[in-house]
């Protein structure tokens, strides 16, 4: 009895899986290149110096210095924080040594560590009237190293009743355009949640002048301490951060990113790399970490560690590639 003969098993034809090897990184948007998306937010990073035995400054994308105002601000008294459930209230007043203490203090510290570690140092400017801003932004553009301001809107305008920019379409349009008009450096501009229409908000900063949005400052709050009548915070209302306003915050991002044409950095609650992925599908082009530094102080490292395990578990080639693709 004979075998039929086998038959040669056939060879699969066409091109060969492209092998992956790994994820890039790199954002780039308004002429600046982070070599991640991570960056740390402004007013829980201190002036970078003071956390470089903590993180290693290197694996992050950037960090937003404290808030720098004309002169320098002694902020609001004591207690001035207080821990919420899933948050933290802060009403520190924005206190800072000042324009030009930073410029000749702790510029020339970060320009040393700088040409090491590569990391974008942005400056976050705020005053209280469209005078303040300009000059503020005048004595930075004599530094070396920054590269970008980051325009606090939060505050309140002293000459307009105390209504802050960022909630008036028209001192907004006018505080972003003086700001644009001295400004050496791309120009973001940190959007107040606490407002009818982010779209509209979003819309009359993209208008006036900024190359960059981000959002959400911190929303108006307070606590009560029951057994004493009295507010927990000495200036009886503060501002609500931390993974209680992340929902909120990815909503506003998603409306705002949908609303301009200009690259929007989210922010809000981020504590992992998986919020991270979330706010770049809404639509950010990179995100800011900063209540998460208060209860880990490694936060913001930690954080680039998981968006890179996370892309690689995904196999995405580029992190850019999540920018805006929520499916819907």
């Amino acid at each position: 009895m004979s075998s039929t003969p086998t038959q040669p098993t056939s060879k699969p034809t066409g091109p060969k899986p492209e092998r992956f090897t790994g994820t890039d990184m790199r954002v780039s948007f308004a002429g600046l290149t982070f070599k991640n998306p991570i960056i740390a937010a402004s007013g829980t990073f201190g002036y970078g110096v003071e956390f470089e035995d903590i993180v290693a400054l290197e694996r992050l994308g950037g960090f937003v210095t404290k808030g720098l105002s004309r002169e320098p601000m002694a902020g609001n008294p004591p207690p001035r924080m207080f821990e919420t459930s899933a948050g933290m209230l802060n009403s520190i007043g924005l206190q800072n040594i000042g324009v030009r203490a930073f410029v000749e203090e702790k510029l020339p510290l970060l320009n040393k560590r700088q040409k090491k570690q590569e990391i974008a140092v942005i400056a976050n400017v705020f005053g209280y009237t469209v005078k303040d801003y300009e000059e503020t932004i005048l004595a930075l553009n004599e530094g070396e190293g920054i590269a970008a301001y980051e325009l606090n809107v939060s505050c309140p305008n002293t000459r307009h009743g105390g209504i802050s920019f960022g909630s008036d379409p028209m001192l907004l349009e006018e505080v972003v355009h003086c700001a644009k008009g001295v400004a050496k450096r791309p120009l973001i501009v940190k959007l107040s949640p606490n407002v009818t229409s982010i779209p509209k908000m979003a819309r009359t900063a993209a208008e006036a002048g900024a190359d960059v949005i981000s959002l959400v400052n911190t929303f108006v709050a307070m606590a009560i301490d029951a057994e004493t009548r009295k507010p927990r915070i000495s200036n009886i209302t503060a501002g609500l951060s931390g993974p209680a306003i992340k929902p909120i915050a990815l909503r506003m991002v998603y409306e705002a990113a949908h609303s301009v044409d200009v690259p929007v950095i989210g922010m809000g609650g981020i504590t992992t790399g998986t919020d991270v992925v979330e706010f770049l599908l809404a639509g950010a082009a990179a995100v800011e970490v900063g209540t998460a530094s208060y209860f880990d102080p490694v936060a913001t490292e930690r954080i680039v560690g998981d968006l890179e395990r996370w892309c690689l578990d995904h196999r995405v080639k580029a992190v850019t590639d999540l920018i805006g693709g929520l499916e819907v």
